[in-house]
């Protein structure tokens, strides 16, 4: 079984190459979490310069995971990941998360779960959290905020109450973040930002909203880092460069293999922040 596996995987990443890799056919996902472990591992992500071509044609995990993995302190303590996008064992296996006691909040059970590894699984409303003040050494949220509110039964959830549009959710959400993290300590968020439009199951941050996330945390310090997507790949960026990025919903599109020109996964342009409370 291991050995057809084997086979099949090795046939998808191949054939996810020489079909030029577009995004989201087959082997997408396999290429993709190799390229991540491969970046986190060998340290390939550099917060001063990406390297050209870095992250052709793959969504903005490719920029998230490096980042986090880049800027979380080693060493154990708490850590609540808020949205459950670190449930992934290629992931929970590599420092500095492995050190650490990991609890997962997310909206309902998404199939996979990572007990054995001693993870906590939690499922609520972000905007209600369960957990008591001050409680975690690190708080991470990678692209969920901008679901908060929002309508969660196109992918998420099929539970009809769900299915919201309430743009302004997540700053409720990110008032519980901040209470659940000890003084002093740091929230890991990053979200699509540009050109602010809502899209039912999602929104993207324009700048007014990306002011609004940081004065509802009321961080002690804040460090804001941009990246934005070319055809070429990710680079670095900045609020100006990236206002008026745009989103590729590849959920929109009645042919799949419809593309934009650049090939755009999803979005072209996120902002990760770290914000001390």
């Amino acid at each position: 079984m291991q050995l057809l596996r084997r086979i099949k995987n090795t046939f998808d990443y191949y054939y996810f190459l020489l079909n030029g890799k577009k995004p989201w056919t087959r082997g997408y996902y396999l290429y993709k979490r190799r390229q991540i472990i491969d970046t986190i591992v060998k340290g390939i992500f550099n917060l001063r310069e990406l390297k050209k071509g870095y992250g052709f044609r793959l969504d903005e995990r490719i920029v998230e995971y490096p980042w986090l993995f880049s800027v979380l302190p080693p060493g154990g303590g708490t850590l609540l990941d808020a949205g459950s996008a670190l449930n992934h064992d290629y992931l929970l296996i590599l420092e500095p998360l492995r050190s650490k006691k990991i609890f997962i909040s997310t909206l309902e059970f998404e199939g996979t779960c990572e007990c054995k590894r001693g993870v906590s699984h939690i499922y609520e409303d972000l905007r209600q959290c369960c957990y008591q003040d001050d409680y975690f050494d690190y708080v991470v949220s990678i692209s969920t905020i901008e679901h908060i509110g929002m309508d969660n039964t196109l992918l998420y959830s099929g539970d009809e109450s769900k299915r919201e549009n309430d743009s302004d959710s997540y700053l409720l959400a990110l008032k519980e973040f901040r209470r659940v993290l000890k003084p002093g300590k740091t929230l890991y968020l990053t979200f699509p930002y540009g050109q602010g439009k809502n899209y039912g199951w999602f929104q993207v941050f324009d700048a007014q909203m990306l002011d609004q996330t940081i004065v509802a945390f009321a961080p002690a310090a804040v460090k804001e880092s941009h990246f934005r997507y070319e055809p070429d790949g990710w680079r670095l960026s900045s609020r100006e460069e990236s206002k008026d990025a745009t989103y590729f919903d590849i959920h929109a599109q009645k042919n799949h293999d419809r593309y934009d020109p650049d090939y755009a996964a999803a979005s072209r342009a996120i902002v990760c922040l770290e914000l001390v409370k």
